[in-house]
């Protein structure tokens, strides 16, 4: 499909506006209280088994808390002890929890932690640097770690890191015979990461984990964060096929799903409409019919947000449902920037380069 034959509709069929009694249906004191007695239940079988993400599971934490407004209730002397317990004095990398190795995803929640919280002057930049530069590979791609993993995330990770520390304008092309200089001084090469990108793209206009791979909505946040993090979407994309694909994630419960065929889930309210914002497509979606089946999805009574509605609810979904909310422009929310994955107050404040349609003054 191009451009000449989208999707031909009234934006008035797709988007209609929040519910404008949204704050009495946000149970706000609830998933604040739920937040904030997260690391009091160590005892439980959940606790334990997500030792391994525990920095990540911080960071959807404290985001969760400054997008309703309450980041100051955490303990931030607290947060910020365990972020640098996480960093691995070999690689300059964090890992997910004290003493495990370093990777990609994990180093870009300590540094968001450090965004988050105002103490970017914590972050060691060379070291950090030369670790996110020595895990790109010959053909642009990126591994998450020593082990090896290729997958179009961890691109999206380098560049969002490079990009907080302010490394990724002087990251280029290096010469062939000055790669490992190159690599110590945390320069990658921007275009050989996006050509990467480009060979995940499918005939659908969705992107995969690595070339040939199925079309996944998660993967496309990833895929369209880092293009636009390298000013090349326009370039890259069809908005209107890409975009197209994302709105059929629609279901008719209101909530989106990641690809066809499967459920809903509340976290596609993220990497659904992040893409959506990207492309300047949000109003192809119902916002109102998704930010109901957010709302449904929610523990009124003890906190937290689920998967769906009836669920056991976690801290990802709690994070992203709230995410999901704010990009919808949801009242009484801080706003998220799509790209950065941090509040837009954040980004602003740091002196970030915003997607300029985003979100408006």
């Amino acid at each position: 499909m191009s451009s000449a034959s989208a999707p031909a509709f009234a934006l008035s069929e797709f988007s209609k506006p929040v519910d404008a009694a949204f704050e009495a249906k946000f149970a706000r004191a609830a998933h604040i209280k739920y937040v904030l007695q997260l690391d009091a239940h160590k005892d439980t079988i959940e606790y334990q088994a997500t030792e391994h993400l525990r920095l990540s599971a911080i960071y959807w934490a404290a985001m969760a808390m400054d997008l309703m407004g309450a980041l100051s209730h955490m303990d931030r002397d607290g947060v910020l002890a365990f972020v640098k317990s996480c960093e691995d004095p070999q690689s300059g990398g964090f890992g997910g929890n004290a003493g495990h190795d370093a990777h990609l995803l994990y180093t870009l929640s300590a540094v968001q932690l450090y965004a988050l919280f105002d103490a970017m002057d914590r972050v060691d930049v060379p070291r950090v640097a030369a670790y996110v530069a020595s895990l790109q590979r010959p053909d642009g791609s990126f591994v998450g770690d020593k082990w090896g993993e290729v997958d179009t995330r961890f691109t999206y990770c380098a560049l969002n890191l490079l990009g907080l520390i302010g490394r990724l304008d002087a990251s280029t092309v290096a010469p062939a015979d000055a790669t490992s200089a190159a690599t110590s001084c945390g320069v990658i090469d921007v275009p050989a990461a996006v050509r990467f990108l480009v060979n995940c793209r499918n005939f659908d206009g969705g992107f995969g984990a690595v070339p040939g791979a199925e079309s996944h909505s998660g993967q496309i946040f990833c895929c369209l964060g880092a293009l636009a993090l390298a000013d090349a979407v326009s370039a890259s994309v069809d908005r209107d096929v890409l975009g197209w694909w994302l709105c059929e994630r629609q279901l008719p419960c209101g909530g989106l799903n990641g690809r066809p065929e499967k459920k809903e889930d509340v976290c596609y309210s993220w990497w659904v409409i992040t893409g959506l914002s990207v492309l300047d497509r949000l109003h192809w979606i119902d916002g109102q019919a998704l930010c109901a089946f957010i709302l449904g999805a929610q523990d009124p009574a003890d906190g937290g947000i689920s998967d769906r509605p009836d669920c056991m609810t976690d801290v990802y979904h709690t994070y992203f449902g709230i995410a999901g909310l704010s990009l919808l422009g949801s009242p009484g929310l801080e706003r998220i920037d799509p790209v950065w994955a941090l509040p837009v107050k954040t980004v602003r404040r740091m002196g970030l380069k915003s997607v300029p349609y985003a979100y408006a003054d």
